[in-house]
Protein backbone atom coordinates (compact mmCIF):
# COMPACT_ATOMS: atom_id res chain seq x y z
CA UNK A 1 0.00 0.00 0.00
CA UNK A 2 2.37 2.43 0.91
CA UNK A 3 4.68 1.64 -2.19
CA UNK A 4 1.39 2.18 -5.09
CA UNK A 5 1.05 5.81 -2.64
CA UNK A 6 4.24 6.38 -3.29
CA UNK A 7 4.31 5.68 -7.17
CA UNK A 8 0.90 7.88 -7.27
CA UNK A 9 3.29 11.01 -6.33
CA UNK A 10 5.88 10.37 -9.18
CA UNK A 11 5.02 11.98 -12.20
CA UNK A 12 5.34 9.50 -15.41
CA UNK A 13 4.18 6.31 -13.15
CA UNK A 14 0.94 4.26 -14.49
CA UNK A 15 -0.25 5.34 -10.46
CA UNK A 16 0.53 8.79 -11.31
CA UNK A 17 -1.25 8.62 -14.97
CA UNK A 18 -4.11 7.00 -13.25
CA UNK A 19 -4.46 9.67 -10.30
CA UNK A 20 -4.58 12.32 -13.22
CA UNK A 21 -7.25 11.02 -14.95
CA UNK A 22 -9.15 10.90 -12.26
CA UNK A 23 -8.54 13.66 -11.21
CA UNK A 24 -9.45 15.37 -14.74
CA UNK A 25 -12.73 13.58 -14.55
CA UNK A 26 -13.45 15.41 -11.13
CA UNK A 27 -12.48 18.81 -12.67
CA UNK A 28 -14.66 18.22 -15.83
CA UNK A 29 -17.59 17.72 -13.70
CA UNK A 30 -16.99 20.51 -11.13
CA UNK A 31 -16.65 22.89 -14.07
CA UNK A 32 -19.91 21.96 -15.17
CA UNK A 33 -21.70 22.83 -11.93
CA UNK A 34 -19.50 26.04 -11.23
CA UNK A 35 -19.53 27.56 -14.67
CA UNK A 36 -22.97 26.88 -14.77
CA UNK A 37 -24.14 29.00 -11.93
CA UNK A 38 -21.79 32.23 -12.78
CA UNK A 39 -23.02 31.69 -16.63
CA UNK A 40 -26.57 31.87 -15.68
CA UNK A 41 -26.23 34.73 -13.14
CA UNK A 42 -24.87 36.82 -15.93
CA UNK A 43 -27.43 35.92 -18.29
CA UNK A 44 -30.63 36.13 -15.53
CA UNK A 45 -31.35 39.83 -16.61
CA UNK A 46 -32.16 38.53 -19.97
CA UNK A 47 -33.31 35.18 -19.87
CA UNK A 48 -36.32 36.54 -17.65
CA UNK A 49 -37.25 39.15 -19.83
CA UNK A 50 -37.12 36.87 -22.56
CA UNK A 51 -39.60 34.45 -21.28
CA UNK A 52 -41.65 37.22 -19.30
CA UNK A 53 -41.15 36.25 -16.24
CA UNK A 54 -38.42 39.01 -14.46
CA UNK A 55 -40.26 38.95 -11.13
CA UNK A 56 -40.63 35.61 -11.32
CA UNK A 57 -36.69 34.69 -11.87
CA UNK A 58 -36.64 33.34 -7.73
CA UNK A 59 -37.93 29.99 -8.60
CA UNK A 60 -35.54 29.55 -11.08
CA UNK A 61 -32.60 29.75 -8.88
CA UNK A 62 -34.29 28.44 -5.41
CA UNK A 63 -35.32 25.24 -7.53
CA UNK A 64 -31.69 24.59 -8.14
CA UNK A 65 -31.11 25.27 -4.95
CA UNK A 66 -33.39 23.44 -3.18
CA UNK A 67 -32.86 19.59 -5.25
CA UNK A 68 -29.22 20.16 -5.46
CA UNK A 69 -28.82 20.56 -1.70
CA UNK A 70 -31.11 17.52 -0.85
CA UNK A 71 -29.02 15.35 -3.55
CA UNK A 72 -25.79 16.07 -1.90
CA UNK A 73 -25.97 13.65 0.77
CA UNK A 74 -28.55 11.37 -0.77
CA UNK A 75 -25.75 10.74 -3.74
CA UNK A 76 -23.21 10.46 -1.27
CA UNK A 77 -25.08 7.17 0.51
CA UNK A 78 -25.63 6.05 -2.55
CA UNK A 79 -22.82 5.95 -4.33
CA UNK A 80 -21.64 3.76 -0.96
CA UNK A 81 -23.78 1.40 -2.11
CA UNK A 82 -23.70 1.07 -5.82
CA UNK A 83 -20.04 2.95 -6.72
CA UNK A 84 -18.85 6.01 -6.97
CA UNK A 85 -18.29 6.00 -10.41
CA UNK A 86 -21.66 4.94 -11.47
CA UNK A 87 -23.56 7.24 -9.00
CA UNK A 88 -20.96 9.98 -10.85
CA UNK A 89 -21.79 9.25 -14.28
CA UNK A 90 -25.44 9.12 -13.19
CA UNK A 91 -24.98 12.80 -11.93
CA UNK A 92 -23.11 14.22 -15.13
CA UNK A 93 -25.74 12.23 -17.16
CA UNK A 94 -28.54 14.36 -15.01
CA UNK A 95 -26.87 17.44 -15.16
CA UNK A 96 -26.65 17.97 -18.96
CA UNK A 97 -30.56 16.23 -19.58
CA UNK A 98 -31.43 19.51 -17.34
CA UNK A 99 -29.29 21.73 -19.16
CA UNK A 100 -30.90 20.48 -22.71
CA UNK A 101 -34.08 21.01 -20.88
CA UNK A 102 -33.27 24.39 -20.12
CA UNK A 103 -32.04 25.48 -23.56
CA UNK A 104 -35.66 24.42 -24.35
CA UNK A 105 -37.78 26.22 -22.12
CA UNK A 106 -40.40 28.29 -23.25
CA UNK A 107 -41.77 30.08 -19.94
CA UNK A 108 -40.35 30.72 -16.70
CA UNK A 109 -42.20 28.30 -14.56
CA UNK A 110 -40.29 25.22 -17.62
CA UNK A 111 -37.30 26.91 -16.83
CA UNK A 112 -38.15 26.41 -12.74
CA UNK A 113 -39.29 22.59 -13.09
CA UNK A 114 -35.52 22.03 -15.56
CA UNK A 115 -33.27 23.86 -13.44
CA UNK A 116 -34.64 21.81 -10.54
CA UNK A 117 -33.31 18.69 -12.63
CA UNK A 118 -30.20 20.33 -13.36
CA UNK A 119 -29.74 20.70 -9.24
CA UNK A 120 -30.15 17.06 -8.96
CA UNK A 121 -27.54 16.53 -10.61
CA UNK A 122 -25.48 19.33 -9.73
CA UNK A 123 -25.79 18.06 -5.87
CA UNK A 124 -24.35 14.72 -7.00
CA UNK A 125 -21.40 16.24 -8.88
CA UNK A 126 -20.47 18.41 -5.49
CA UNK A 127 -21.03 15.15 -3.48
CA UNK A 128 -19.05 12.58 -5.35
CA UNK A 129 -16.22 14.71 -6.42
CA UNK A 130 -14.66 15.21 -2.94
CA UNK A 131 -15.84 11.75 -1.88
CA UNK A 132 -14.04 10.41 -4.35
CA UNK A 133 -11.16 12.67 -3.89
CA UNK A 134 -10.98 11.37 -0.31
CA UNK A 135 -11.29 7.46 -1.76
CA UNK A 136 -8.25 7.27 -3.84
CA UNK A 137 -5.75 10.03 -2.25
CA UNK A 138 -3.71 10.24 1.08
CA UNK A 139 -4.34 13.80 2.77
CA UNK A 140 -1.04 14.84 1.71
CA UNK A 141 -1.59 14.10 -2.04
CA UNK A 142 -5.17 15.57 -1.05
CA UNK A 143 -3.38 19.07 -0.04
CA UNK A 144 -1.06 19.01 -3.03
CA UNK A 145 -4.44 18.44 -5.57
CA UNK A 146 -6.39 20.59 -4.07
CA UNK A 147 -4.77 23.28 -6.10
CA UNK A 148 -6.17 21.78 -9.39
CA UNK A 149 -9.74 21.80 -7.25
CA UNK A 150 -9.20 25.57 -6.55
CA UNK A 151 -8.89 26.43 -9.82
CA UNK A 152 -12.09 25.52 -11.09
CA UNK A 153 -13.51 27.81 -9.22
CA UNK A 154 -10.83 30.83 -10.29
CA UNK A 155 -11.83 29.51 -14.14
CA UNK A 156 -15.29 29.89 -13.30
CA UNK A 157 -15.35 33.20 -11.78
CA UNK A 158 -13.39 35.04 -14.79
CA UNK A 159 -14.62 32.95 -17.53
CA UNK A 160 -18.07 32.69 -16.62
CA UNK A 161 -19.44 36.30 -16.16
CA UNK A 162 -18.20 37.43 -19.79
CA UNK A 163 -19.08 34.24 -21.12
CA UNK A 164 -23.25 34.99 -19.96
CA UNK A 165 -22.66 38.40 -20.74
CA UNK A 166 -21.73 37.30 -24.36
CA UNK A 167 -24.69 34.90 -24.74
CA UNK A 168 -27.10 37.28 -22.96
CA UNK A 169 -25.85 39.76 -25.90
CA UNK A 170 -26.22 37.98 -28.85
CA UNK A 171 -29.24 37.54 -30.71
CA UNK A 172 -28.73 34.28 -32.17
CA UNK A 173 -25.37 31.57 -32.21
CA UNK A 174 -25.90 29.25 -35.10
CA UNK A 175 -29.41 29.70 -35.02
CA UNK A 176 -30.18 29.45 -31.92
CA UNK A 177 -31.29 32.42 -29.46
CA UNK A 178 -27.98 33.24 -27.46
CA UNK A 179 -29.10 32.84 -24.12
CA UNK A 180 -30.44 29.25 -24.61
CA UNK A 181 -26.55 28.69 -24.81
CA UNK A 182 -25.82 29.28 -21.39
CA UNK A 183 -27.55 25.78 -20.42
CA UNK A 184 -26.36 24.36 -23.92
CA UNK A 185 -22.85 25.32 -23.49
CA UNK A 186 -22.83 22.14 -21.07
CA UNK A 187 -23.37 18.99 -23.44
CA UNK A 188 -20.36 19.26 -25.49
CA UNK A 189 -18.44 20.35 -21.81
CA UNK A 190 -20.02 17.04 -19.90
CA UNK A 191 -19.90 15.11 -22.52
CA UNK A 192 -15.76 15.16 -23.07
CA UNK A 193 -16.83 14.24 -19.03
CA UNK A 194 -18.88 11.12 -20.23
CA UNK A 195 -15.93 9.99 -21.95
CA UNK A 196 -13.37 10.70 -19.87
CA UNK A 197 -15.28 9.09 -16.72
CA UNK A 198 -16.93 6.61 -18.61
CA UNK A 199 -13.37 5.02 -20.39
CA UNK A 200 -10.42 6.15 -18.15
CA UNK A 201 -11.80 6.47 -14.64
CA UNK A 202 -10.56 3.84 -12.54
CA UNK A 203 -11.99 3.23 -8.51
CA UNK A 204 -11.56 0.95 -5.67
CA UNK A 205 -14.73 -1.41 -6.13
CA UNK A 206 -15.39 -1.16 -2.34
CA UNK A 207 -18.48 -0.35 -1.50
CA UNK A 208 -20.57 -0.54 2.05
CA UNK A 209 -24.03 -1.48 3.15
CA UNK A 210 -26.15 1.83 3.70
CA UNK A 211 -29.57 3.09 5.00
CA UNK A 212 -30.50 5.87 2.41
CA UNK A 213 -32.59 8.09 4.10
CA UNK A 214 -35.50 8.95 1.13
CA UNK A 215 -37.98 9.53 3.65
CA UNK A 216 -35.97 12.19 5.19
CA UNK A 217 -35.42 13.98 1.93
CA UNK A 218 -38.62 13.84 1.15
CA UNK A 219 -40.03 14.99 3.93
CA UNK A 220 -37.54 17.83 3.49
CA UNK A 221 -38.85 18.85 0.19
CA UNK A 222 -42.39 18.92 2.09
CA UNK A 223 -41.25 21.57 4.23
CA UNK A 224 -39.00 23.37 2.44
CA UNK A 225 -41.16 23.48 -0.95
CA UNK A 226 -44.02 25.84 0.43
CA UNK A 227 -42.25 28.36 2.71
CA UNK A 228 -40.64 29.14 -0.58
CA UNK A 229 -43.29 29.07 -2.48
CA UNK A 230 -44.96 32.08 0.49
CA UNK A 231 -41.66 33.73 0.48
CA UNK A 232 -42.01 34.02 -3.72
CA UNK A 233 -45.98 34.29 -3.60
CA UNK A 234 -46.85 35.84 -0.63
CA UNK A 235 -46.94 39.16 -2.34
CA UNK A 236 -49.70 38.40 -4.60
CA UNK A 237 -51.46 36.31 -2.01
CA UNK A 238 -51.41 38.77 0.84
CA UNK A 239 -49.04 37.46 3.62
CA UNK A 240 -51.88 36.61 6.08
CA UNK A 241 -54.51 35.43 3.15
CA UNK A 242 -55.73 31.68 3.92
CA UNK A 243 -53.62 30.49 1.39
CA UNK A 244 -50.39 31.79 2.57
CA UNK A 245 -51.34 30.66 6.07
CA UNK A 246 -51.82 27.24 5.00
CA UNK A 247 -48.93 26.93 3.10
CA UNK A 248 -46.45 28.15 5.77
CA UNK A 249 -48.82 25.35 8.23
CA UNK A 250 -47.67 22.69 5.70
CA UNK A 251 -44.26 23.47 5.53
CA UNK A 252 -43.91 23.53 9.43
CA UNK A 253 -45.80 19.79 9.32
CA UNK A 254 -42.99 19.07 6.59
CA UNK A 255 -40.37 20.46 8.78
CA UNK A 256 -41.51 18.53 11.82
CA UNK A 257 -41.81 15.33 10.28
CA UNK A 258 -38.25 15.57 8.80
CA UNK A 259 -36.96 16.11 12.56
CA UNK A 260 -38.89 13.30 13.72
CA UNK A 261 -37.60 11.43 10.87
CA UNK A 262 -33.92 12.03 11.45
CA UNK A 263 -33.96 10.97 14.78
CA UNK A 264 -35.19 7.66 14.25
CA UNK A 265 -32.99 7.05 11.28
CA UNK A 266 -29.86 8.21 13.38
CA UNK A 267 -26.85 7.83 11.42
CA UNK A 268 -28.46 7.38 8.29
CA UNK A 269 -30.26 10.48 8.64
CA UNK A 270 -29.66 13.36 6.00
CA UNK A 271 -28.57 14.76 8.75
CA UNK A 272 -27.55 13.27 12.04
CA UNK A 273 -29.33 15.29 14.83
CA UNK A 274 -26.92 13.75 17.38
CA UNK A 275 -24.05 16.65 15.53
CA UNK A 276 -25.96 19.11 16.89
CA UNK A 277 -24.43 18.15 20.50
CA UNK A 278 -21.30 19.57 19.55
CA UNK A 279 -21.07 23.55 19.99
CA UNK A 280 -18.60 24.18 17.20
CA UNK A 281 -21.19 22.27 14.92
CA UNK A 282 -24.17 24.17 16.10
CA UNK A 283 -22.90 27.61 15.53
CA UNK A 284 -20.69 26.80 12.38
CA UNK A 285 -24.37 25.55 10.66
CA UNK A 286 -26.01 28.39 12.06
CA UNK A 287 -23.71 31.09 10.79
CA UNK A 288 -23.90 29.09 7.50
CA UNK A 289 -27.48 29.38 6.90
CA UNK A 290 -26.40 33.12 7.44
CA UNK A 291 -24.22 33.12 5.25
CA UNK A 292 -25.99 31.52 2.71
CA UNK A 293 -28.97 33.91 2.83
CA UNK A 294 -27.27 36.81 3.03
CA UNK A 295 -24.46 36.20 0.21
CA UNK A 296 -26.18 34.43 -1.79
CA UNK A 297 -29.46 36.35 -1.47
CA UNK A 298 -27.41 39.43 -1.97
CA UNK A 299 -24.92 38.44 -5.33
CA UNK A 300 -27.87 37.64 -7.38
CA UNK A 301 -28.60 41.70 -7.28
CA UNK A 302 -24.86 42.24 -8.78
CA UNK A 303 -25.68 41.86 -12.49
CA UNK A 304 -29.10 43.04 -12.03
CA UNK A 305 -28.38 46.59 -10.67
CA UNK A 306 -25.15 46.89 -12.94
CA UNK A 307 -27.82 46.10 -15.95
CA UNK A 308 -30.93 47.63 -14.75
CA UNK A 309 -29.36 50.67 -12.77
CA UNK A 310 -26.25 51.31 -14.60
CA UNK A 311 -26.96 50.54 -17.61
CA UNK A 312 -24.88 48.25 -18.36
CA UNK A 313 -24.59 45.46 -21.58
CA UNK A 314 -24.86 41.38 -20.32
CA UNK A 315 -20.68 41.57 -21.66
CA UNK A 316 -19.86 45.14 -19.47
CA UNK A 317 -21.65 43.22 -16.30
CA UNK A 318 -20.16 40.29 -16.66
CA UNK A 319 -16.32 42.03 -16.72
CA UNK A 320 -17.22 43.89 -13.72
CA UNK A 321 -18.35 40.93 -12.00
CA UNK A 322 -14.64 39.53 -12.50
CA UNK A 323 -14.04 41.29 -9.79
CA UNK A 324 -15.74 39.93 -7.74
CA UNK A 325 -13.44 36.56 -8.45
CA UNK A 326 -10.26 38.10 -7.53
CA UNK A 327 -11.71 39.58 -4.08
CA UNK A 328 -12.90 36.12 -3.19
CA UNK A 329 -9.20 34.32 -4.71
CA UNK A 330 -6.84 37.29 -3.04
CA UNK A 331 -8.59 36.33 0.51
CA UNK A 332 -9.40 32.64 0.30
CA UNK A 333 -5.63 32.04 -1.01
CA UNK A 334 -3.98 34.52 1.38
CA UNK A 335 -5.63 33.54 4.08
CA UNK A 336 -6.73 29.94 4.38
CA UNK A 337 -2.82 28.60 5.25
CA UNK A 338 -3.44 31.17 8.17
CA UNK A 339 -6.64 30.14 9.46
CA UNK A 340 -5.61 26.72 9.89
CA UNK A 341 -2.01 27.09 11.34
CA UNK A 342 -3.44 29.84 14.15
CA UNK A 343 -6.77 27.98 14.69
CA UNK A 344 -8.47 31.25 15.14
CA UNK A 345 -11.55 30.37 13.43
CA UNK A 346 -13.56 33.15 15.09
CA UNK A 347 -11.44 36.09 15.17
CA UNK A 348 -11.14 35.17 10.94
CA UNK A 349 -14.72 34.77 11.00
CA UNK A 350 -15.88 38.15 12.54
CA UNK A 351 -13.64 39.51 10.19
CA UNK A 352 -15.19 38.00 7.19
CA UNK A 353 -18.77 38.95 8.45
CA UNK A 354 -18.07 42.17 9.74
CA UNK A 355 -16.32 42.46 6.21
CA UNK A 356 -19.38 41.38 3.89
CA UNK A 357 -22.23 43.38 6.14
CA UNK A 358 -20.19 46.82 6.29
CA UNK A 359 -19.97 46.27 2.39
CA UNK A 360 -23.85 45.38 1.86
CA UNK A 361 -24.58 48.64 3.90
CA UNK A 362 -22.48 50.45 1.60
CA UNK A 363 -24.16 48.80 -1.68
CA UNK A 364 -27.44 50.13 0.27
CA UNK A 365 -26.22 53.52 -0.93
CA UNK A 366 -25.66 52.78 -4.28
CA UNK A 367 -28.35 54.94 -6.56
CA UNK A 368 -28.18 55.71 -10.62
CA UNK A 369 -25.86 58.19 -10.28
CA UNK A 370 -23.36 56.17 -8.15
CA UNK A 371 -19.37 56.11 -9.70
CA UNK A 372 -18.79 52.66 -11.48
CA UNK A 373 -15.19 53.33 -9.69
CA UNK A 374 -16.98 52.87 -6.23
CA UNK A 375 -19.21 49.83 -7.14
CA UNK A 376 -16.40 47.96 -8.81
CA UNK A 377 -14.68 48.69 -5.39
CA UNK A 378 -17.40 47.38 -3.12
CA UNK A 379 -18.10 44.40 -5.62
CA UNK A 380 -14.08 43.74 -4.70
CA UNK A 381 -14.64 44.10 -1.13
CA UNK A 382 -18.02 42.15 -1.09
CA UNK A 383 -15.67 38.91 -2.92
CA UNK A 384 -13.19 39.44 -0.16
CA UNK A 385 -15.31 39.25 2.79
CA UNK A 386 -17.04 35.96 1.25
CA UNK A 387 -13.34 34.44 0.69
CA UNK A 388 -12.52 34.42 4.34
CA UNK A 389 -16.09 33.43 5.11
CA UNK A 390 -16.10 30.19 3.24
CA UNK A 391 -13.38 29.35 3.97
CA UNK A 392 -12.92 29.41 7.77
CA UNK A 393 -16.60 27.97 8.27
CA UNK A 394 -15.38 25.26 6.43
CA UNK A 395 -11.61 24.44 8.06
CA UNK A 396 -13.21 25.15 11.77
CA UNK A 397 -15.42 22.12 10.55
CA UNK A 398 -13.52 19.76 9.30
CA UNK A 399 -10.90 20.19 11.58
CA UNK A 400 -13.79 19.86 14.59
CA UNK A 401 -14.82 16.84 13.53
CA UNK A 402 -14.17 13.62 14.77
CA UNK A 403 -12.62 11.31 11.63
CA UNK A 404 -15.73 8.87 11.58
CA UNK A 405 -18.02 12.25 10.87
CA UNK A 406 -15.57 14.36 8.25
CA UNK A 407 -18.05 13.13 5.93
CA UNK A 408 -21.72 13.92 7.17
CA UNK A 409 -19.97 17.20 8.86
CA UNK A 410 -18.71 17.82 5.23
CA UNK A 411 -22.20 17.21 3.77
CA UNK A 412 -24.01 19.06 6.35
CA UNK A 413 -21.95 21.76 5.44
CA UNK A 414 -23.13 22.40 1.69
CA UNK A 415 -26.51 21.41 3.15
CA UNK A 416 -27.33 24.10 5.22
CA UNK A 417 -25.10 27.04 3.04
CA UNK A 418 -27.97 25.48 0.33
CA UNK A 419 -30.79 25.92 2.29
CA UNK A 420 -29.46 29.53 3.10
CA UNK A 421 -28.76 30.33 -0.40
CA UNK A 422 -32.31 28.65 -1.38
CA UNK A 423 -34.07 31.31 1.29
CA UNK A 424 -31.92 33.88 0.75
CA UNK A 425 -32.59 34.11 -3.04
CA UNK A 426 -36.62 33.33 -2.50
CA UNK A 427 -36.90 35.98 0.06
CA UNK A 428 -34.77 39.26 -1.37
CA UNK A 429 -35.85 38.87 -4.92
CA UNK A 430 -39.47 38.73 -3.68
CA UNK A 431 -38.48 42.06 -1.57
CA UNK A 432 -37.08 43.68 -4.51
CA UNK A 433 -39.93 43.43 -6.86
CA UNK A 434 -42.72 43.91 -4.29
CA UNK A 435 -41.27 46.96 -2.93
CA UNK A 436 -40.32 48.31 -6.96
CA UNK A 437 -43.59 48.34 -8.20
CA UNK A 438 -44.69 51.39 -5.04
CA UNK A 439 -41.18 52.73 -5.93
CA UNK A 440 -40.96 53.30 -9.08
CA UNK A 441 -44.75 54.63 -9.13
CA UNK A 442 -43.47 57.13 -6.21
CA UNK A 443 -40.52 57.97 -8.33
CA UNK A 444 -42.62 58.59 -11.90
CA UNK A 445 -44.92 60.75 -9.60
CA UNK A 446 -41.91 62.76 -8.28
CA UNK A 447 -40.67 63.12 -11.99
CA UNK A 448 -43.95 64.10 -13.64
CA UNK A 449 -43.46 67.63 -12.40
CA UNK A 450 -39.95 68.31 -13.68
CA UNK A 451 -39.62 69.94 -16.71
CA UNK A 452 -37.42 67.57 -18.31
CA UNK A 453 -40.08 64.58 -17.96
CA UNK A 454 -43.25 67.07 -19.02
CA UNK A 455 -41.21 68.19 -22.53
CA UNK A 456 -40.54 64.71 -23.13
CA UNK A 457 -43.92 63.68 -22.37
CA UNK A 458 -45.51 65.97 -24.64
CA UNK A 459 -43.22 65.05 -27.62
CA UNK A 460 -45.53 63.61 -30.21
CA UNK A 461 -42.58 60.84 -30.91
CA UNK A 462 -41.73 60.01 -27.38
CA UNK A 463 -45.36 59.29 -26.51
CA UNK A 464 -45.71 56.91 -29.66
CA UNK A 465 -42.80 55.00 -28.96
CA UNK A 466 -44.35 52.00 -27.30
CA UNK A 467 -41.27 51.67 -24.69
CA UNK A 468 -42.43 54.99 -23.21
CA UNK A 469 -45.78 54.14 -23.30
CA UNK A 470 -45.28 51.71 -20.39
CA UNK A 471 -44.17 54.56 -17.89
CA UNK A 472 -46.69 57.18 -19.33
CA UNK A 473 -49.34 55.03 -18.63
CA UNK A 474 -48.36 55.21 -15.31
CA UNK A 475 -48.18 59.22 -15.14
CA UNK A 476 -52.12 58.69 -16.79
CA UNK A 477 -53.42 56.13 -14.16
CA UNK A 478 -54.09 53.66 -16.32
CA UNK A 479 -51.71 51.36 -15.49
CA UNK A 480 -48.28 50.10 -13.32
CA UNK A 481 -44.70 49.28 -15.15
CA UNK A 482 -44.94 45.38 -16.21
CA UNK A 483 -41.35 44.28 -14.57
CA UNK A 484 -41.73 40.63 -16.10
CA UNK A 485 -40.06 42.19 -19.24
CA UNK A 486 -37.68 44.94 -18.21
CA UNK A 487 -36.34 45.17 -22.08
CA UNK A 488 -38.28 48.33 -22.54
CA UNK A 489 -35.45 50.23 -20.63
CA UNK A 490 -33.12 49.53 -23.34
CA UNK A 491 -35.08 51.81 -26.26
CA UNK A 492 -36.77 54.39 -23.86
CA UNK A 493 -36.22 57.85 -24.06
CA UNK A 494 -33.45 58.06 -20.93
CA UNK A 495 -35.87 61.27 -19.29
CA UNK A 496 -39.04 59.03 -19.79
CA UNK A 497 -37.00 56.14 -18.15
CA UNK A 498 -35.10 57.60 -15.26
CA UNK A 499 -37.89 57.43 -12.90
CA UNK A 500 -38.04 53.48 -13.58
CA UNK A 501 -34.77 53.07 -12.76
CA UNK A 502 -34.57 55.17 -9.77
CA UNK A 503 -37.29 53.37 -8.26
CA UNK A 504 -35.69 50.02 -9.12
CA UNK A 505 -32.37 51.50 -7.58
CA UNK A 506 -34.32 52.24 -4.27
CA UNK A 507 -35.71 48.87 -3.95
CA UNK A 508 -32.60 47.24 -4.43
CA UNK A 509 -31.03 49.63 -1.89
CA UNK A 510 -33.34 48.18 0.74
CA UNK A 511 -32.77 44.62 -0.22
CA UNK A 512 -29.00 45.42 0.52
CA UNK A 513 -29.94 46.88 3.40
CA UNK A 514 -31.72 43.91 4.67
CA UNK A 515 -28.39 41.43 3.47
CA UNK A 516 -26.31 43.59 5.96
CA UNK A 517 -28.63 43.46 8.70
CA UNK A 518 -28.86 39.35 8.36
CA UNK A 519 -24.66 39.32 7.88
CA UNK A 520 -24.65 41.46 11.45
CA UNK A 521 -26.84 38.98 12.58
CA UNK A 522 -24.50 36.11 11.70
CA UNK A 523 -21.08 38.36 13.01
CA UNK A 524 -23.44 38.36 16.66
CA UNK A 525 -23.38 34.87 16.38
CA UNK A 526 -19.79 34.09 15.68
CA UNK A 527 -19.07 35.11 19.24
CA UNK A 528 -20.08 32.21 20.26
CA UNK A 529 -17.80 30.24 18.51
CA UNK A 530 -14.78 29.00 20.75
CA UNK A 531 -11.31 30.15 20.00
CA UNK A 532 -9.69 26.90 20.42
CA UNK A 533 -9.27 24.46 17.76
CA UNK A 534 -9.38 20.69 17.67
CA UNK A 535 -6.50 18.84 16.36
CA UNK A 536 -7.98 15.22 15.63
CA UNK A 537 -5.74 13.33 12.81
CA UNK A 538 -8.04 12.76 9.36
CA UNK A 539 -8.96 9.56 8.73
CA UNK A 540 -6.91 7.34 5.99
CA UNK A 541 -7.77 7.70 2.22
CA UNK A 542 -8.42 4.45 0.38
CA UNK A 543 -5.49 3.45 -1.70
CA UNK A 544 -5.18 3.91 -5.67
CA UNK A 545 -3.68 1.99 -8.28
CA UNK A 546 -3.48 1.02 -11.73
CA UNK A 547 -5.10 -2.10 -10.92
CA UNK A 548 -7.92 -0.81 -8.90
CA UNK A 549 -10.96 -2.09 -10.85
CA UNK A 550 -13.91 0.55 -11.81
CA UNK A 551 -17.54 -0.62 -10.67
Amino acid sequence: MGEVRSAAETPGTPEHRAVMVVIAGLILGLMLSALDFVIVSASMRTIADELHGQTLQAWATTAYFVTATIATPLFGKLSDIYGRKRLYMAAITIFLIGSLLCGLATTMYQLAAFRAVQGIGGGGLAALAFAIMGDILTPELRARYQVYFSSVSAVAGVAGPPVGGLFASADTILWIDGWRWAFLINIPIGLVALIVVGLLFKMPSKRRAQRVDFGGAAWLVVGLGPLLVVAEQGRDWGWASPLSLSMILLGLAGIAAFLFTERRMGDAAVIPLRLFRDRVFSVINGVNVIVGIGVFGSLIFLPLYLQLVKGQSPGEAGLMLILQTAGVLTTSRGFSKAINRSGRYRDFLLAGMGLVSLTLFALATLDAASSLWLVGALIFLLGAGVGICFPVTLIALQNNSRKEDMGVASAAYSFFRGIGGAAGTALFLSMMFALAAGRIAEAVDRASGSPAFSAAAADPAVSADPANQKVLDTVNGAGTVDLNDTSFLLHADRRIAEPVVDGIAEAMSTVFLAGGCVMLIGFLLSFLLPRTKRTEPESASAPVGADAKAP
